[in-house]
């Protein structure tokens, strides 16, 4: 494992929050550019973990240097991966309006309410290290909901070396866990304890160039 490898690792497992999955009125993908995420919630719903399946992201993603370019949003094209996988079209639902996280549950939410569906207990799915994030953000966003996140089980060398660019995926993977401390500090997310040498990581990472997608 080179250098770059080992400071990525450090934030993987950071990120990750390892709850126990368990059953719940809904599972919540909040959708991005990786589609193994909507493969891993149709797993998830066809083991009967939910009987709804969710899917929010209203994004169209074209992005060069992942390689990902869509012809619709987020939802719909994980939900078209759904329907093809056999999924019983009343068992989804869209929401395809919401461009980052807290959005994500703000119309999650509003989208139940119009349904008169009035769920507390989520399974919420997202790459794995969105895990942390995802979590942190749910606890501001939408408090007072029972909340498992969850993600593919892919181990962090192996995700580095799959279907994505590997330095395009650490970049996003750097960018992310720096919202961890500005959305804590800014009250958009729960603020989190970061370890020292976790931060230590991150600037490493900063320094040697993976920096393009930071907030400044």
């Amino acid at each position: 494992m080179d250098e770059v490898d080992s400071l990525v690792q450090i934030l993987w497992d950071y990120l990750l929050v390892g709850h126990s999955l368990r059953q719940a009125d809904c599972i919540c993908v909040l959708c991005s550019h990786d589609i193994r995420v909507a493969d891993y919630a149709i797993e998830l719903y066809q083991k009967g973990y939910a009987r709804v399946l969710l899917f929010s992201g209203g994004v169209v993603q074209r992005d060069a240097a992942l390689g990902v370019f869509w012809d619709t949003t987020e939802a719909e094209y994980f939900a078209r991966r759904a329907n093809a996988r056999g999924l019983a079209p009343d068992h989804i639902l869209i929401e395809n309006r919401s461009t980052n996280t807290g959005e994500n549950f703000h119309y999650t939410r509003m989208l139940l309410e119009e349904r008169g569906l009035n769920f507390q207990s989520f399974i919420l799915v997202q790459k794995p290290y969105m895990e942390r994030p995802v979590f942190a953000t749910a606890s501001v966003q939408w408090p007072d909901k029972d909340y498992v996140v969850t993600s593919p089980p892919i181990n962090c060398a192996d995700y580095l070396r799959g279907q994505l660019p590997r330095d395009a995926v650490i970049q996003h993977i750097v960018s992310d866990f720096q919202r961890v401390k500005v959305y804590g500090e800014n009250g958009y997310q729960a603020p989190q304890v970061i370890p020292t040498e976790v931060w230590k990581a991150f600037e490493l990472l900063v320094a040697l160039g993976f920096d393009e997608r930071l907030v400044r």
